[in-house]
């Protein structure tokens, strides 16, 4: 038993230790040192106490550095093969280039802006939200990072970053799943802020926020799908990707917030995952003033990545994944809290021009949650009856699961 306890304790000092890691070295300096270091360290203590239980523990330390080490590259990559629309920003994050965005601008500060050689791309307020802002360009020749970090000391007290990107916490669908019943109460209004949807009878409007979008994407068709198995009535997309290489930036996920609201949809669900956004974190929390529900993904780059965001802002919804045996995903990420967790595996969706997709990932969760908020929604009057419902509903009792999983219903006839 003792052994079991000291095991325990050393698989959770691995995944308590990453996090600890400088945002900078997860992203793209490459691999912190101190992760394998720690790692070591535990694996050895490990070996001493547990004996022939140290394999499985291996397996674990090694899904953990393979994501890490997957996340770099695949950050790594999209920066070098498309280093026109975007470069890293001041915390070596992934942004669009050569653009820096102010909260709350006035003429005084953009005049500062101007005479420090920065041009004024685009001025205003975000549609249906009480947030204003000013797109800027940064001055010529200059890098983005070192332009916030610049702009920041000239406006001291402006809130001022780069406009940075947010990736589908979700894999690619892929052949031979399984179907996914229907057999859940139907009703309610579902956003979803992705790629483009395609394929779905109950898409009620979408609109694109991005240089050639509306695109269809398969993941955002996947999630629509999945919706409408879960009984989902309306569904209203935003796609933040479109064919630009730089898409899914906070910008457009605050638009598309906006657009959302304007529309009156109650809860929205956003399978991207990213860094901390001012302008972002200010449309949230104008989104939830105003009654709406936003729902997020935490994603899939393990437990070593940093926070996920719009996932741990607060009041929004936070999802995890578990598989078709209650296990919470190996890949999945995590957030500054944690609300919910939904099947993420061993299910399927259908796909435009491809069929039925087997799934595995956060993003598949994500919808799911929002899919029995909204059916709540739908017949109470507000965001917090819905939640309470919600609860009463939710499998509890499992680790890392939040206030317990739900949807449980969806693997019906799998």
């Amino acid at each position: 038993m003792r052994n079991r306890t000291l095991l325990s304790a050393g698989i959770a000092a691995i995944f308590l230790a990453a996090p600890s890691v400088p945002v900078e070295a997860q992203l793209g300096g490459g691999l912190p040192m101190d992760l394998p270091g720690t790692v070591g360290r535990v694996r050895d203590t490990l070996g001493d106490i547990a004996g022939p239980v140290i394999e499985p523990v291996g397996r674990i330390v090694s899904d953990v550095r393979a994501l890490a080490n997957e996340r770099v590259r695949r950050l790594t990559r999209l920066v070098a093969d498309h280093g026109d629309r975007v470069e890293w920003d001041e915390q070596h994050q992934p942004a669009v280039r050569g653009e820096v965005l102010m909260l709350d601008p006035d003429e005084a500060a953009l005049d500062t802006a101007r005479r420090q050689g920065y041009n004024v791309i685009e001025q205003g307020a975000l549609e249906g939200l009480d947030v204003r802002f000013a797109r800027l360009e940064v001055p010529s020749g200059a890098s983005l990072a070192k332009s916030v970090e610049d702009l920041r000391k000239t406006l001291p007290g402006r809130e001022i970053s780069a406009d940075q990107l947010h990736f589908p916490s979700g894999g690619t669908p892929t052949q031979d799943g399984k179907a996914v019943s229907g057999a859940l109460p139907r009703g309610g209004t579902v956003g979803v802020i992705d790629g483009g949807i395609g394929g779905s009878t109950r898409l009620a409007s979408q609109r694109g926020f991005a240089a050639g979008a509306p695109k269809t994407s398969d993941h955002a068709s996947a999630i629509a799908s999945l919706l409408t198995g879960a009984g989902t009535a309306r569904i209203y997309g935003a796609d933040v990707y479109g064919a630009d290489p730089a898409g899914g930036n906070a910008l457009a996920i605050a638009r598309a917030l906006g657009w959302m609201q304007v529309q009156g949809v109650p809860v929205v669900s956003i399978s991207l995952v990213g860094p901390s956004n001012p302008l972002l974190a200010r449309a949230v929390a104008s989104a939830q003033s105003k009654g709406m529900t936003v729902v997020a993904a935490v994603g899939n780059d393990g437990a070593a990545a940093p926070p996920a965001f719009p996932a741990s802002y607060p009041g929004v919804i936070a999802v995890t994944g578990v598989d078709g045996s209650g296990r919470v995903l190996i890949e999945a990420g995590r957030a500054s809290h944690l609300d919910y967790a939904a099947p993420g595996a061993d299910m399927s969706a259908l796909v435009p021009g491809k069929g039925r997709q087997s799934l595995r990932g956060t993003s598949y969760a994500a919808p799911l949650v929002a899919s029995r908020i909204a059916a709540r929604r739908a017949l109470v009057r507000s965001a917090a009856e819905a939640l309470k419902a919600v609860d009463s509903e939710a499998i509890k009792g499992q680790r890392r699961t939040g206030r317990g999983v739900l949807c449980n219903i969806c693997r019906s006839g799998l």
